[in-house]
């Protein structure tokens, strides 16, 4: 069959599948199926079971139900009821007070979860009612919820990471690591962004009335922070300064999850099966897709897709910084369809290519496709992070689109400055090498 018109075929399938409700795994499977039928392939079988078995079996993969697990546990800790108390007394003289425990507790949350839904699902349940009675703008309350949320996917231990790193066969390690600035970067800008607005919008914030604490009761109140954020540290320390693998470190987190959830009295026997069970679905979905998207990747190497696609690209002549433009268009259209993690298991196949013949890092790349997919989070109609706003606040969903569009727009500006400036992302896993 004609390569353009295997490409349509296949298209047809994957998209005709998914509009029908298939799970995404199953989809990647049926499109590479089909793929390998048409290719006149008598080996399919054989072929399946291999691969499916190699994308799943492996010691790298291990650290993804471990790190799922740990933010589950810590997801039912009394840490959401005091992350609003603790960082509160801290922002009072910054513009836009309150405002920023949105940014914060998402960039807490996500060291501790590494999913981007449930970061804006956790904070958004403990900080909305609380701004929301202080009489705070709508409009930066959903903003920033909507844009610092993304967080998950980039503050490491990100779960996207280490399906990126599996996929692309990169250091999950290297890829955490180089995870840490460019999240920083993003946290300062939707500060800065928060502050500037409040600013120029002084009326619309609510006059604040509460006395300054001393630092003594300061630091008493956010004392229940201290050991979360030690545990974030240590895990990240660890890979850091190479005392721990990727796996090591998270079975490390596991059982510092646990400790403090006994320490704090939420460990009982209901928390531990109820975080259990959430890890197990959540890791299985995602195993699964990962078994699909190399079963995927296989078959289009049968097909050779990849390979023209490659040489179409080549002989275009584009520079990289074009080409990083063609794909951050493409990553935004597929956005606007699918979840981060299946475009990341879905394009590999057909974009590593590309990138390895253009001479781009793969560690850098993947630190650019998350910022992407970060941006797909908040772009309707299948912003992931836009449905679970809207289940809070019961507002349309393009009208919080509308409100998270100056958060996509700082997401926009990071792509730019990672692309100008590529050190952000590899600075900091040259020097772990060293």
């Amino acid at each position: 069959m004609e390569i353009a018109n295997l490409v349509i075929v296949l298209s047809a399938v994957l998209f005709g599948a998914l509009l029908c409700g298939v799970w995404v795994a199953a989809a990647l499977f049926l499109v590479a199926f089909v793929a390998l039928i048409l290719n006149d392939n008598s080996n399919i079988g054989l072929l399946f079971a291999t691969t499916t078995w190699g994308a799943s079996a492996t010691w790298t993969l291990a650290a993804l139900p471990l790190f799922i697990w740990m933010g589950e546990i810590l997801f039912r800790t009394k840490l959401s009821e005091d992350l609003f108390h603790g960082l509160a007394p801290w922002l009072k003289n910054i513009p836009g007070r309150l405002l920023h425990v949105n940014i914060l507790g998402c960039t807490i949350f996500a060291a501790v979860s590494g999913s981007s839904a449930a970061t804006a699902a956790t904070i958004g349940r403990m900080t909305f009612p609380e701004l929301q009675k202080r009489r705070y703008p709508l409009q930066m309350m959903i903003g920033t919820l909507a844009g610092s949320g993304t967080l998950g996917f980039l503050i490491p231990p990100s779960i996207i990471l280490i399906v990126y790193g599996v996929s692309a066969e990169v250091s999950i390690a290297r890829l955490f690591i180089a995870g840490v600035l460019p999240g920083m970067m993003l946290v300062v800008l939707f500060m800065g962004y928060t502050a500037i607005w409040s600013i120029f919008n002084a009326d619309k914030l609510p006059k604040d009335d509460t006395p300054d604490l001393p630092l003594k009761e300061k630091l008493y109140m956010t004392r229940r922070l201290f050991p979360v954020l030690g545990l974030i540290l240590f895990v990240l320390g660890s890979i850091y300064a190479g005392w721990a693998t990727t796996t090591e470190a998270a079975a490390l987190g596991v059982f510092g999850a646990l400790f403090l959830s006994f320490v704090t009295g939420t460990l009982n026997k209901e928390t531990f099966t109820l975080s259990l069970l959430g890890a197990t679905r959540t890791s299985c979905m995602i195993t699964f897709i990962i078994a699909g998207a190399s079963f995927l990747s296989l078959a289009m190497g049968f097909t050779g897709i990849p390979r023209i696609l490659a040489e179409q690209i080549a002989s275009m002549g584009l520079s990289p910084v074009m080409l990083i433009v063609a794909l951050t268009l493409f990553f935004m259209l597929l956005g606007c369809f699918l979840d981060g993690i299946s475009i990341v298991v879905l394009t590999t196949s057909i974009v590593l290519p590309m990138i390895e013949r253009s001479s781009i890092d793969l560690l850098w790349f993947g630190i650019y496709i998350v910022l992407v997919v970060e941006m797909s989070q908040i772009t309707p109609p299948v912003g992931f992070n836009l449905f679970v706003i809207q289940g809070l606040t019961k507002i349309n969903i393009l009208r919080i689109a509308y409100y998270a569009l100056p958060f996509f727009l700082l997401l926009m500006i990071a792509i730019i400055l990672l692309t100008a400036f590529p050190e952000i992302a590899t600075w900091l896993p040259a020097r772990m090498m060293r």
